[in-house]
């Protein structure tokens, strides 16, 4: 059996950093980790090609080659989808799909010939008996959670790696608690399952081995969600991995209470995470009671994020605004604390109902959900009727990013930032590669760029007060020029 595994494109998003990786040379930010992982696990004898097309195209010859194609989607992805499942049905290809896509909107694609709903390693080998059988059915939904020590290390060969800019690797599935409009534990459970650190060490080892010496993402939607798991095995194998070896640095996602665990705060940097994103949501409290982030309440948010970054890692962070109880002064606050913080990555959209979240039930029930989400966090829609005057809502949004983002402040927060941050090691050497982007950004950011003024301010105020940190300032310019350019896109 000859096998496409196939990943769509996505749109322009706040997270794709299109225009960012042009200062790099890189084609996208992440391999689809998935369908690398789904590639491990199909039988050993099948062919396989893994044909993402935010760095590559799929081919008429690829199709001709192909006997199966594997597709795996973020609802963000779902036009791309939609036409890359169009074009491998017509050209007669058995087409499988899954991922949270499929799972949330399985009756929008009629041309799929099968559908592997939830978490693979429950579902897969079932669907693949049945499959060699001749008697495959059309829906495969997985029951329970499985073992993910059991989880095969991803087919790294597949992918082109000199084309992503971070690779992808996943220690835990699950998150302990409740947020009402996340659907991560209705998917993966309030209990975090873990890997094993030696499970995590192997996939490392099979990375650097080939090559790799760039950042790695733990996409766990809550790292610490199993702190005695992180603390006892993962950080301590991590920590002893890395001695000897260079360029590689982890980031991740975590909740605030990572704040109040300084043992875990210097471990993890030690171990080499220097980037966190934390879902902060809104200074509101009334908000977060409205939404059950319990794990936000009553908390000096502020100084939560300074701990963290005093402990050696930025943060970034997710905030929202629409919940049922903001007013239109949430607009203003949540400016204030954003620069306040030194939150240089500030992710702001508009609420949105995901299905099977608790908000979307209540909001379902009261008549007011309009249409499926976009998916999109930062694309200045709602799929809902908001109790806020939907044109204030719309406006209050845009001139908040536009506010977050203008050159003067985007600029006064990384110097913010810059102050509170103290990494427990910086490597300071410069390749070729690094050179090349710093030539690059001086001319794009530093004479072509309007923000050219307030870029040589942070250059040199970085030169003489944060030298170490020089490449980190580089690197939130460049995002700054990729945030300005999606916040200019959004039509609110």
């Amino acid at each position: 059996m000859k096998a496409i595994l196939l990943y769509p494109k996505f749109p322009d998003t706040f997270w794709s950093f299109k225009h960012a990786l042009k200062f790099i040379q890189k084609r996208a930010s992440l391999p689809p980790l998935g369908l690398l992982t789904i590639g491990a696990m199909l039988p050993a004898d099948w062919e396989k090609r893994l044909i993402d097309v935010n760095v590559t195209k799929l081919t008429n010859d690829d199709l001709a080659w192909a006997d199966i194609v594997l597709v795996s989607a973020m609802v963000a992805q779902k036009t791309s989808a939609r036409e890359l499942i169009a074009r491998c049905a017509a050209a007669g290809k058995t087409v499988v799909a899954g991922g949270p896509l499929f799972s949330m909107e399985l009756e929008a694609f009629p041309l799929v010939d099968h559908l592997i709903l939830r978490e693979a390693e429950a579902i897969l080998p079932e669907f693949l008996r049945d499959l060699e059988a001749g008697r495959a059915r059309r829906v495969y939904r997985a029951a329970g959670y499985p073992d993910i020590r059991e989880t095969p290390a991803p087919m790294w060969e597949l992918a082109d790696l000199k084309r992503y800019a971070t690779m992808a690797i996943q220690f835990s599935r699950g998150c302990p608690f409740d947020c009402d409009f996340c659907n991560i534990t209705s998917l993966f459970g309030h209990r975090p399952r873990v890997k094993t650190g030696a499970q995590i060490i192997a996939e490392l080892d099979a990375l650097y081995q080939v090559g790799w010496r760039r950042p790695v993402f733990f996409v766990d939607d809550n790292l610490i969600g199993n702190k005695q798991s992180l603390k006892r095995d993962l950080l301590p194998a991590l920590i002893e991995w890395r001695k000897g070896k260079s360029g590689i640095s982890f980031n991740t996602e975590a909740s605030i209470n990572l704040a109040d665990d300084a043992e875990l705060m210097r471990l993890m940097a030690e171990a080499g995470f220097d980037t966190v994103f934390i879902g902060i949501e809104t200074p509101d409290e009334s908000s977060l009671e409205e939404c059950s982030k319990q794990q936000n309440k009553g908390r000096d948010l502020l100084a939560d994020v300074k701990r963290v970054q005093r402990a050696g890692m930025q943060v970034q962070a997710g905030f929202i605004v629409g919940f049922d109880s903001d007013s239109p002064s949430i607009f203003q606050r949540q400016v204030e604390f954003i620069q306040q913080s030194g939150i240089v990555t500030a992710m702001v959209g508009l609420l949105q109902a995901i299905p099977d979240t608790r908000l979307y039930k209540r909001l379902q029930r009261e008549g007011r959900v309009l249409r499926d989400p976009t998916g999109d966090n930062v694309d200045g829609t709602t799929n809902f009727i908001p109790r806020m005057d939907m044109d204030v809502l719309r406006e209050g949004y845009k001139n908040l990013l536009l506010r977050i983002y203008a050159p003067k402040p985007y600029y006064q927060r990384i110097r913010v930032f810059l102050r509170e941050y103290h990494p427990p090691r910086v490597k300071t050497s410069l390749s070729w590669e690094n050179l090349k982007t710093l030539l690059y950004t001086n001319v794009r950011l530093g004479i072509v760029g309007r923000e050219r003024v307030e870029y040589w301010r942070l250059f040199l105020w970085t030169l003489f007060r944060r030298p170490a940190l020089l490449r980190t300032a580089i690197t939130l310019a460049i995002y700054g020029h990729h945030f300005r350019k999606v916040c200019a896109s959004i039509d609110a």
